[in-house]
């Protein structure tokens, strides 16, 4: 669980399984419980040999597409159900263990995304109701005066909207730039804001990071008051994070390092490749298994035949 609050506080995806059914013989209990990263590393235990990279490859998908999943490890008929039924629940995943092992798991693999880091920086009616109305979506929102922020307020998946009112936008912005975050919006209008960029170009801040930033911030609904201009820019970062451009994890999910892996030509599993899996080689291909029996078996029936 403290691997997961650091998780969560760095902004990086991972999932949390845990075994909620089990039939032995299995080397997991019920309530077992394990983190996966995004990269594919798994903390705590979940079971053996059979069912740890099936458990980790389901996460990886789990935290793409943001959408948790029960995996059913064992024949369909430990869990009531008939190999050639077609009409199973939505969700249920059958991978079927064959590493000489009778027993079954029923993991369930949820996904933890991380939420948007919305800064707002300013005093004014217009910030407050902002950071009120991200934290409203369940985003973390900070609200800061502009003499108090730094760039270590934010980081590259912040998403930033800079409401000084004037007061000192410049220095505030330059610092929100040190920071390089996903989204940077100043509150203004476009005349407003071409002075304050053309100032912060002239000394030296990155051309690059200022020609990102949004300016005026929101999108454009004309005419509008200091809660439509907030309901204006939350609409603007809800629009970009829905296209995948940043402020933590989109709703599609989070890209994950995939390990090669190959198929256990005894059981059919998929195994990842590395250097402790097990493997035999044969004229020049390299087979890979999940287990010392699976190997065993292979290259007694290799023997059988030669």
């Amino acid at each position: 669980m403290q691997q997961a609050t650091e998780l969560a506080r760095r902004g990086e995806p991972f999932a949390l399984a845990t075994v909620v059914w089990r039939q032995g013989p299995s080397s997991s209990q019920q309530g077992a419980k394990a983190l996966i990263t995004a990269a594919g590393s798994l903390h705590g235990w979940i079971g053996g040999a059979c069912a740890e990279p099936t458990v980790i490859r389901a996460a990886g998908t789990v935290i793409e597409t943001g959408t948790a999943q029960l995996l059913l490890l064992g024949d369909p008929e430990q869990f009531g159900y008939r190999h050639d039924t077609a009409d199973r629940p939505e969700g249920m995943i059958f991978v079927p263990i064959a590493c000489q092992s009778d027993g079954a798991l029923e993991v369930y693999i949820e996904p933890v995304l991380p939420v948007p880091h919305l800064v707002v920086v300013g005093s004014s009616p217009m910030a407050t109701t902002l950071a009120d109305l991200g934290r409203a979506l369940g985003w973390q929102a900070d609200l800061v005066a502009g003499h108090d922020f730094t760039a270590a307020d934010a980081s590259e998946r912040s998403l930033v909207v800079v409401a000084t009112q004037g007061q000192d936008d410049e220095g505030v912005l330059a610092r929100a730039a040190e920071a390089r975050p996903a989204y940077l919006g100043l509150v203004g209008s476009q005349k407003r804001g071409e002075g304050v960029l053309g100032y912060l170009a002239e000394r030296g801040t990155d051309r690059e990071m200022l020609a990102r930033v949004r300016v005026p911030a929101g999108l454009d609904l004309g005419p509008t008051s200091h809660r439509e201009i907030a309901v204006a820019i939350l609409a603007e970062l809800v629009q970009m994070r829905s296209a995948g451009g940043g402020g933590g994890a989109p709703p599609a999910g989070a890209s994950v390092r995939r390990a090669a892996e190959a198929t256990d030509p005894v059981c059919g599993m998929s195994v990842p490749v590395g250097p402790g899996t097990r493997s035999s080689e044969r004229e020049g291909q390299t087979y890979y298994f999940c287990s010392a029996g699976c190997q065993q078996a292979f290259e007694k029936k290799l023997l059988t035949h030669e």
